[in-house]
Formats: structure tokens, C-alpha cells, sequence
């Protein structure tokens, strides 16, 4: 009450002087508790005339006898005041606060959701997976939520170190769930301490370590409902896991060792429990227990679990004696890490400190790749990573590393001399696979041409990644599966990776290995988009990027904005498209990493075929692959092949579009896959002359579902059905336009859709697109098309209307279709024929 004390002039006499004495502000015989009561109401209604009050009593439990009942006089009688009254109590706790009369409210814990959002707000640097146990952990106590963390190195809370198998509670934590295990006797928590170490509740652990006492010593515990005994299961469960963990917080360090040595020896014969609890109750360097857990690490890697693999590989290399070895296992941990942590920061400290664990100049392969990892997907730099990798192989003799150690360089290597795309980078690779082919797995050997350079991948190398492919279902290492399925992918396998790709994401979703998932997310971005499902593309790409930028890998983002920017070409957004292919272009240039410059010159040759500049269509096309060559190592020209033969054709340049062909069928493009296949024989037909031309179409056209690779089919729907209506066959081409334009209106493929639809109209028949009365502009698209009629700017339009230049772009390009137009320059004669054709079909008055 002491902000209101000012106030006490206002009371009668016998109300202030009561309520002063009450305070400790005056002298005198203190009041009776109803006189100092009335005394505090009538002050807080005298209060209340000027401004509406609220008293807050935070732990109503603590607060004194005297205090409480003056309280609860005073909430009673607040009905019809100004004055409202908020307290707060813990469940089960009790106080000498009366409550009867008063509005109660059972504050429920925070669901998942809620208790996600804020550990977030309140720790947004937090790794997924420490997220998610944390969470689990609280089980929606806010107060949890909020202490728990705090309790946490920087390196828990990102994820590069293990979380502690119990949680650390803080000061008021303490408070809550200490006191209430303190009570207990010491054989009962003994028996709680095993339990809560071990975490499995198995009564016959209890059983074996405690014996006959082992009822007695529960039932106090299970009295004090700190715990109790699934029916189901008959295992023992904790009321709550903080209970557990403040089990934990009561042991001193010796009880909590001498646990941990019982439950050693209960575990004796499994050895992964074993030496957990035996390194747990172990102070000092242990070389013995170090190499027992580097062993349990790989046993659990084998399992799937990298995240436990990366954490028990740090406890080795804690408990290692020499530096060398636990800076190799530290190594060892951040190869793991990379991928289970997604934080390129994080696996650069992990290397950092085993640089200080042994300061040696001599670089083992396993560091140097490890930093060749960091370099390339971090700053991107191509040329000291491939040089780090290659000088540190060259110093290898083979046999002399573990099979896991040399296959992650020879994947580096490949990814650097992917990113490079050089064929000095190549050159260097093709030694290192000769050198050391015999030594690392099949899927590596198959990947070296599948991935590096397909289009010469043979049938005995494709037979052997199909066999690979069909294991892929049992597999649970996520590493591996992203490694067949990037093998798979230049050759027209990636649908039957699928399902496999799609777990990996929902394991880095959950906390997995994020690296992965990330490359899964972007893997399957390129499905989606060869499948025509655009949105589902986008949304992945969307998500894989977010998580590059969060994680700290500006390197594997580009992929997703590649899809990215190959939609916003198709459909028509030219400014987004723009600046995609700008911004791959500003960071991949001084890199050198020009499979960044390959996607944006791919991006740039797809948006001008959509608006039919083909001229412009056809330099960043062959800047991509040149006419009539497959060079060594030249994924991309696989993928590339059907859009320059149809940029050769319509550009003029016939005979660069049929060497092209040539020389891929020469390559026996067509059995790599039957997505190459279909796209051959479009491209023989886009070549063929007038008399051969339908027949090469259909036969294309019959390989495939038009549903299989729409955009695809559209295109080739659309140069067929031009060709028929060049050669008079109006009919025909209008089946083959009409069908081009509704594959291309679901699409959303505008730029596309547009051309078809002026080819349509060319044969006398009109189509609507879209929804019904969609040929009809809406006023602010007819304002719009106005104005750019006049050589406006997107951007001088939006100012002009108050809209965004995207907003201006999107408007113009639901216009062109409808005005049967597919460029600005057609605007203005479209928008005068518009016009007429509007004041023509409105109604006429009967005057």
C-alpha cells in the first residue's frame, strides 16, 4: 500500500490512525484485523475515484498470516469498485489466504506450441533440437521455459555439445522441486538418484541394485506422488522430468559418481550403457574409456543417430589422454557435427579446438578436409579448399585412414570440383579417384560419373546406382541417402528417392541432421518443379534457403534460388527473375564458382524463350553448353540440352541445333533415362522439316503422361501445334494450342500461356484463360496496361497507382494473355481493339 499512503489524509480518523500504526508509519496500540481491513478498503476506494486500481499478489503462499486475511477481506468486498484483485498460487501449495467467495482460474501449462514460441522469443539463437528437449523437459511450465536454458553452455544451447542427460535447474527451479525430494529418506533417494540416471524406469534394474527394500523405499516416494508405476508398462515414471532433474541437483558429485559405477556394472553387458555410466563416473582422462566411447559413437552413428554419435565422440575426446587423439576425435565429432548441427560456425570451433588440442603442423586428412568443408560452404572459396583437399590426399597413402575419413574427402573433392566446374579442378579429381577408387564405398565410385559428369554415365554404372537406389529404403544413415540421391539426380532417378529424401527432411525437422535435410529440401525442390507442382517447389526452396541462412551455409542456398528464379522465369515475374539471376551472378563471379553462373545463365536463356526473345534466349543458353559439345564433366549440359537445340531452332541457328542433337544422341543421351529420352526425341522433332516434323512429335508425345513433366509436354504441345498452323493445318493446331494453354494456365507458366493463345487466336479460335470472363481486364488492369502503353516503368507505375513494381508485373502479365499480346509494344493497338470490342458488347439502351 505504500504508493497510496499520501492518501490516508483522506480516511476518518479512525480508519488513519489504524491503518498508519498498521504500516509502521506512527506510533500506537495496534487496531483489531477488521478495523485495519475496513481501514485499507475504504483507503483503496478513495483511491480508485481517480484512476481504476489493481492489486497483484505474486506467490500468494509466502505471503504472512496477518497480510493474507486483511487480503482476503479486502477481495471480497471489491464488487461495484474500481479495484480489481490478481493473485497467483502454485497447485497444491497452501496459504492463510481465504478463498472462498473469489473467482478461481486453473491456469493450464502451455501447450507444445505456446511453449516453443516462447523459448524462442526468449532464446532465438537456440538449436531446433535443444528447442524441442527443452520444451519436453518443461512441460509447459514458463518459468522452466525461461530458467532452463539459462543453465546451458553457449555450445548446448547451439547444439554442438551434447545436452546433459539430466537438466541443470536454476535458483527458483531449485525451490519449486528440490524441497519436496529433500524430505525423503536417504535409501528412497538413493533409489530416485539410479533411476533418474539410468532414465529407462526399469523396476528390474530398481529391483537388481536395491533387492527386498526396493517397495519401501518407492512407496514413500510414490506417497509423496514424486513418483509412480505405469500399469501398462510397470515402469517407473517421474510426476514431472524436473523432478527428475532436481533429484539429480540433491546428489552430491561422489553419490551421483557411485550411481553411475552401480549402474556400470548392471550395464555390463551392453556396452554403450556400460560406458556411459563408467565415463560418467570417471574424473580424470581415461584413455581405456576414451576409445570404449569413440566405438559406442560409431555403433550409435550405425543406428541412425548422429546427434547422440556427435555427442558421445566429444565425451571421448574429453576423457582422451595424448592431444593427437582428441583432436582427431574432435575432428572426428565436427565431420558428424556438420551435418547433425547445420552451424557452420559451430564446426569451425569444433576445428579450432582441435587445432589447439594439437598444435603440430602436420594436418591430418580428416582436419584438412573438415576445413576445406568450412571454406567452401561458407565463403565459397573454390580454389584454397580444392588445394587444402588435394594436398592432403596427395599425402596419403591408401589403406593408411579409416574408409569414413578418406570417402568424405573424395565427396569434398567432388563438391568443390562441382561448384568449380573447371576442368583443372576435375583433372585433379580424376587422379584421386584412380589413385584411391578401390578404396572408398560403390555409391562414391557410381557418383563420380552419375553426378560428375553423366552424360557419359554407361548402362553397367546405371544398373549399378539402381541396385544402390533400392537398398535406399533400409537405410537410416541421412548422409548416405543424400548421397545416392545426388548421385541419382542428373540421371533421372531422383523419383525413386523420394520417400527416402522426404524422411531425412522430416528428421532435420525434429532436430536431425539439418546439413542433410537441407540438401534433401532443395533435391526435392527440383522434383516438384520437373513434376509441375510449382507451389510445392517453391515452399521447399523457401524452407531449404531459411535454413542455409540460419545455419550459416550461403553456399548450398543457391540451388533453392536457382528453382527459384527457373519459376519466376516460367510464370512471368521478370523482376524477381532479374534479381535472382543479379544476385547469383555478384557472388559467384569473384568465387569462381561457376555453377552459381551456369543457374543464372540457365535462369536468364528460360525467361527470354518465355517471352519469345529467342535471340536473347540463345547466348546464355550456349554460354551454359555449347552447340554440338559435351565436354568431360559438364553435368549441366544434360539438363540444358532440349532448351538449347529449342533456342538454336527458333533463333535462326538450325544447324548448331542438329550438331547439338547429334552429338547427344552420339552420347546416348536417350538411354540414361527416359526423362532424356522424351526430351530427345522433342528436340529431333523441334529439328525435323515440315514432312517429318508431326510424325517425330506424336511419337515424343506418346512416351509420356501429359502429367509426367508438364512444362515439358506444354512446350512441345506448343512448337508442334505452331508448326501445323505454319503449314495450314488449322485443326490439328488448335488441338495441340488449345492443349499447350490449359497446361500452361495450370502452371501458371503466363509468359508461355500468352504465346500459345496468340497462336490459338491465329487460327481463328480464342480461349479463355483462367476463370470465366477472364479475357475481361479488371479496371486496375486495364489502368496499368495504359499507362505502360505510354513507356512507362514498372516503377513509375507503382508510384503513380501506389503499388509495388512486383504488384505492376504481375498485373501486366494477367493483361498480355488477355489482350492476346507478349510484349509492351502490342499494348497499345491491343488496348484501342479492347476497347472497341467492350462498347460493342455492352447493352445498348431501348431509347
Amino acid at each position: 500500500l505504500l504508493p497510496l499512503v499520501d492518501r490516508l489524509a483522506e480516511l476518518t480518523d479512525h480508519h488513519r490512525v489504524a491503518l498508519s500504526v498498521a504500516l509502521g508509519m506512527s506510533d500506537g496500540t495496534p487496531a483489531g484485523r477488521l478495523v485495519v481491513a475496513a481501514a485499507v478498503l475504504a483507503l483503496l476506494r478513495s483511491a480508485s475515484a481517480d484512476q481504476p486500481l489493481m492489486i497483484i499478489v505474486d506467490d500468494l503462499a509466502w505471503i504472512d498470516r496477518p497480510s493474507a486475511q486483511v487480503l482476503g477481506f479486502v477481495a471480497r468486498r471489491l464488487e461495484g469498485t474500481r479495484v480489481g484483485f490478481l493473485a497467483a498460487l502454485r497447485t497444491a501449495e497452501q496459504s492463510y489466504f481465504e478463498q472462498a467467495g473469489i473467482p478461481l482460474l486453473q491456469v493450464s501449462p502451455l501447450d507444445e506450441s505456446a511453449s516453443a514460441d516462447l523459448v524462442r522469443h526468449a532464446f532465438p539463437a537456440l538449436a531446433d533440437g535443444v528447442c524441442r528437449r527443452l520444451v519436453a523437459e518443461s512441460q509447459g511450465i514458463p518459468l522452466a521455459l525461461l530458467e532452463l536454458p539459462r543453465e546451458l553452455s553457449d555450445e548446448q544451447r547451439s547444439g554442438v555439445e551434447t545436452l546433459p542427460t539430466t537438466m541443470r535447474l536454476g535458483r527458483e527451479l531449485r525451490t519449486i522441486f528440490a524441497a519436496r525430494v529433500a524430505t525423503l529418506s536417504e535409501p528412497t533417494r538413493r533409489l530416485l538418484l539410479l533411476a533418474a540416471l539410468d532414465g529407462s524406469g526399469d523396476l528390474r534394474i530398481l529391483r537388481q541394485v536395491d533387492g527386498a527394500g526396493e517397495h519401501d523405499a518407492l512407496g514413500s516416494a510414490e506417497r509423496a506422488r514424486l513418483v509412480s508405476v505405469d500399469a501398462d508398462s510397470h515402469r517407473l515414471v517421474f510426476a514431472h522430468p524436473l523432478i527428475r532433474a532436481a533429484v539429480v541437483a540433491l546428489a552430491t558429485a561422489s553419490e551421483q559418481r557411485a550411481a553411475h559405477t552401480t549402474l556400470a556394472d548392471v550395464f555390463d553387458d551392453d556396452p554403450d550403457l556400460h560406458v556411459k555410466h563408467l565415463a560418467a563416473a570417471t574424473t580424470e582422462p581415461d584413455e581405456e574409456v576414451a576409445a570404449l566411447l569413440e566405438q559406442a559413437a560409431y555403433r550409435v552413428l550405425g543406428r541412425g543417430d548422429p546427434v547422440a554419435a556427435v555427442a558421445t565422440l566429444l565425451r571421448s575426446a574429453e576423457m582422451s589422454t595424448a592431444g593427437n587423439e582428441r583432436a582427431r576425435r574432435l575432428t572426428e565429432a565436427a565431420w558428424i557435427g556438420a551435418d547433425v548441427t547445420g552451424a557452420l560456425g559451430d564446426v569451425a570451433s569444433l576445428l579450432t579446438r582441435a587445432r589447439r588440442a594439437d598444435p603440430s603442423p602436420e594436418r591430418s586428412l580428416a582436419t584438412a578436409v573438415l576445413a576445406a568443408f568450412v571454406l567452401l560452404n561458407g565463403d565459397g572459396d573454390v580454389d584454397t579448399a580444392h588445394r587444402l583437399v588435394v594436398t592432403a590426399l596427395q599425402g596419403t597413402e591408401p589403406g593408411t585412414v579409416p574408409a569414413h575419413i578418406l570417402g568424405e574427402a573424395v565427396h569434398t573433392l567432388m563438391m568443390v570440383c562441382f561448384v568449380g566446374n573447371r576442368p583443372d579442378l576435375w583433372r585433379s579429381f580424376d587422379v584421386v579417384l584412380q589413385r584411391f577408387g578401390s578404396h572408398i564405398s560403390p555409391i562414391q565410385t557410381v557418383a563420380a560419373t552419375t553426378f560428375g559428369d553423366p552424360q557419359h554415365a554407361d548402362p553397367h554404372t546405371l544398373a549399378r546406382l539402381d541396385q544402390i537406389i533400392a537398398g535406399l529404403h533400409d537405410e537410416t544413415d541421412p548422409a548416405q541417402i543424400v548421397r545416392v540421391s545426388i548421385a541419382a539426380n542428373f540421371v533421372g532417378r531422383m523419383g525413386r528417392c523420394r520417400g527416402p529424401l522426404q524422411r531425412v527432411v522430416a528428421d532435420g525437422r525434429r532436430g536431425g541432421a539439418v546439413a542433410s535435410a537441407v540438401t534433401a529440401l532443395l533435391m526435392l525442390t527440383d522434383d516438384e518443379f520437373l513434376a509441375g507442382r510449382w507451389d510445392a517447389a517453391r515452399r521447399l526452396a523457401e524452407e531449404g534457403i531459411a535454413l542455409c541462412d540460419t545455419h550459416g551455409y550461403p553456399l548450398l542456398a543457391w540451388p533453392g534460388r536457382y528453382a527459384l528464379a527457373l519459376i519466376a522465369a516460367a510464370v512471368g515475374d521478370v523482376e524477381r527473375c532479374r534479381a535472382l539471376v543479379a544476385d547469383m551472378l555478384q557472388w559467384a563471379t569473384p568465387r569462381g564458382a561457376l555453377i552459381v553462373e551456369t543457374y543464372a545463365r540457365h535462369t536468364a536463356g528460360m525467361a527470354a524463350l518465355g517471352s519469345g526473345d529467342w535471340q536473347e534466349a540463345y547466348a546464355p543458353l550456349i554460354s551454359v553448353n555449347a552447340p554440338g559439345v559435351f565436354g568431360s564433366r559438364e553435368a549441366y549440359a544434360l539438363w540444358t540440352m532440349f532448351d538449347v537445340v529449342e533456342a538454336a531452332v527458333r533463333s535462326g541457328h538450325r544447324a548448331e541445333a542438329s550438331a547439338h542433337l547429334a552429338t547427344a544422341v552420339t552420347h546416348h543421351h536417350a538411354a540414361i533415362s527416359p526423362r532424356q529420352a522424351y526430351l530427345c526425341a522433342g528436340a529431333a522433332a523441334m529439328i525435323a522439316d515440315d514432312h517429318d516434323a508431326a510424325g517425330l512429335f506424336d511419337t515424343a508425345a506418346a512416351m509420356v503422361s501429359p502429367d509426367q513433366w508438364p512444362f515439358e509436354h506444354g512446350r512441345l504441345e506448343l512448337a508442334h501445334g505452331e508448326r501445323l498452323r505454319r503449314q495450314n493445318l488449322v485443326t490439328a493446331a488448335r488441338t495441340h494450342l488449345s492443349s499447350a494453354v490449359e497446361l500452361f494456365d495450370r502452371l501458371g507458366a503466363e509468359p508461355w500461356a500468352a504465346r500459345a493463345r496468340t497462336e490459338l487466336q491465329a487460327t481463328g479460335q480464342h480461349r479463355r484463360s483462367g476463370s470465366p470472363g477472364a479475357t475481361e481486364l479488371t479496371p486496375q488492369e486495364f489502368e496499368v496496361a495504359q499507362l505502360a502503353a505510354t513507356g512507362m516503368t514498372n516503377r513509375q507505375i507503382g508510384e503513380r497507382l501506389f503499388l509495388s513494381p512486383r504488384t505492376i508485373s504481375a498485373h501486366l502479365y494477367r493483361t498480355f494473355p488477355k489482350l492476346g499480346v507478349t510484349s509492351r509494344a502490342g499494348l497499345r493497338d491491343a488496348l484501342h481493339g479492347h476497347e472497341d470490342r467492350r462498347r460493342s458488347t455492352a447493352p445498348q439502351s431501348s431509347d
